[in-house]
């Protein structure tokens, strides 16, 4: 714990007092190694997404005392990010909500729900007649796509490498729970014989060559994760590895825009969706979150508050 300076405002950016934020596997990845590459300026305060009020709107359209979300555009990478009291963030990705939430409620939002929400409505144009394959289906972004696939009707399928967690899938509303073991392939199929229509691959690399084998023709893969901690393909070689008829896509949360996230939340407020939250813990005790998430002890989103 470091005592630095409140952020000095200025145009463009919008100062934010932080409330909460949740935890994302990129900020441990950014402690692991990416801390060391030439583009991260250190030192440099982590954390992606955060929840609060804005303490100084600057020349933005915002008030200030205005409850808002922040996600992305650099945040934790680029500049100082939400692991602390107060962030400056450029007003483009900071985002008016309307919700009754708690503050912990709202910060296991943001990134989470919004990764998987247009993974699933925009990438994967998911429908209530799709059947989905959620590979990875016990991280908070695979329990947000659970949850909004079985709001609208869709048949789901989810996958986990541990036994014990097919309870924890089946209460998010999950119909099917598949146990990454090696024969995923032989268990969908004596379902699904023909495949299912749509696949949310958060595993990522290390499993879409099989992932893109399991969708019916004119099926949707959405590669959104890395759980599988491996990014790219040796020899992809798209012509021969993509089966025919089958289409190949990704999503990036790069992107946020004020009119997804009030469809978003309104789709939350709809069908009274509650996140799955792991656990709670102060700033003071960031060490010990970290942990919980490096060792895949959280079932569901990791969230610290500040009080």
């Amino acid at each position: 714990m470091t005592e630095v300076p409140i952020p000095t405002v200025k145009q463009g950016w919008v100062l934010i007092q932080v409330k909460a934020f949740g935890l994302n596997r990129s900020e441990l990845m950014m402690r692991q190694y990416e801390g060391n590459s030439p583009y991260i300026q250190l030192p440099r305060i982590l954390g992606i997404e955060c929840v609060g009020i804005v303490a100084d709107a600057s020349d933005s359209h915002f008030t200030k005392g205005q409850t808002v979300v922040a996600l992305m555009g650099g945040m934790g990478r680029s500049f100082d990010g939400s692991y602390a009291e107060y962030t400056l963030v450029p007003a483009k990705h900071v985002f008016t909500v309307d919700t009754d939430m708690s503050w912990e409620q709202l910060a296991a939002i943001p990134e989470t729900y919004f990764t998987a929400y247009g993974s699933l409505f925009d990438s994967l144009q998911l429908n209530s007649n799709d059947v989905l394959l959620v590979r990875g289906g016990t991280s908070s972004a695979g329990l947000a796509a659970i949850q909004l696939a079985k709001s609208i009707g869709a048949k789901v399928l989810a996958s986990t490498r541990k036994e014990e967690k097919r309870q924890l899938l089946i209460n998010t509303g999950a119909d099917y729970v598949l146990i990454e073991d090696g024969t995923l392939s032989s268990q969908l199929k004596a379902t699904y014989p023909q495949g299912v229509t749509k696949i949310l691959e958060l595993i990522g690399a290390a499993t879409l060559m099989e992932s893109m084998n399991l969708l019916r023709k004119h099926g949707i893969v959405c590669v959104t994760g890395i759980l599988g901690k491996k990014a790219t393909l040796d020899n992809f070689y798209p012509i021969k590895d993509i089966p025919s008829g089958v289409y190949l896509t990704g999503f990036s949360s790069n992107s946020p825009n004020q009119q997804l996230i009030d469809a978003l939340f309104s789709h939350i407020k709809q069908h009274n969706l509650q996140p799955t939250i792991a656990n709670i813990f102060s700033l003071d005790q960031l060490a010990d979150a970290h942990r919980m998430m490096e060792n895949n002890e959280a079932n569901g989103k990791i969230v610290v508050v500040n009080n």
